[in-house]
């Protein structure tokens, strides 16, 4: 998506060789008409899926998935990170490990919005190591739920997350894909599907 990369070259900060912060527009700051943009290259790209739910994980996904879910006329469940007492009953969750964090942690879905009748697309702002999109997997696949694929704004190409997602079969599409990057310059993977 040739207006996301031109925002990454323009307004985004590389910390090392590892960390990218687009906090002005995309997870701290939100830019909501550019969000919906991206919902719209996701509907392009998944929108003959039948989609049931959007599922994300909290927090940063949020934003992309709300943004993106009225194309699909659909609702959104986030994973929780932390249980809570309004989140009572049973619930399908799963340990993901936390690259930005350093730590690991348990996400929950409660059992009452994700079934074995749900076509389900995970979306999320970034794809690095993958630990997180493959918790969100395990929580579809203990509801017997059908994954019909994984929508991610940014990912990491020089991450293993992205490959091992591929490599398992998954539909996983990328709207800008990073090759390398450091404090002066980002390089970004072509990709074919890379139309406006």
């Amino acid at each position: 998506m040739r207006t996301l990369k031109q925002r990454i070259l323009d307004e985004a900060t590389v910390i090392g060789t590892e960390i990218l912060k687009v906090d002005n527009f995309l997870n701290h700051q939100v830019d909501v008409e550019f969000l919906t943009e991206i919902g719209a290259e996701f509907y392009k790209r998944f929108g003959q899926e039948q989609v049931t739910k959007i599922l994300t994980i909290e927090s940063s996904g949020i934003a992309v998935a709300c943004m993106t879910a009225p194309f699909f006329k659909t609702p959104v469940i986030f994973a929780k990170k932390v249980e809570s007492r309004n989140l009572v009953g049973d619930t399908y969750s799963s340990e993901i490990y936390s690259y930005t964090r350093d730590k690991s942690y348990r996400v929950h879905v409660s059992r009452n919005y994700l079934s074995v009748q749900d076509r389900v697309l995970i979306i999320d702002d970034f794809l690095a190591n993958g630990k997180a999109v493959q918790g969100l997997i395990d929580i579809v696949n203990q509801a017997g739920a059908c994954l019909v694929g994984v929508g991610i704004v940014i990912e990491k190409g020089f991450q293993d997350g992205g490959n091992q997602l591929r490599k398992s079969g998954v539909k996983l599409e990328s709207l800008a894909i990073i090759a390398a990057m450091n404090e002066k310059e980002i390089v970004f993977q072509n990709v074919e599907t890379d139309a406006d």
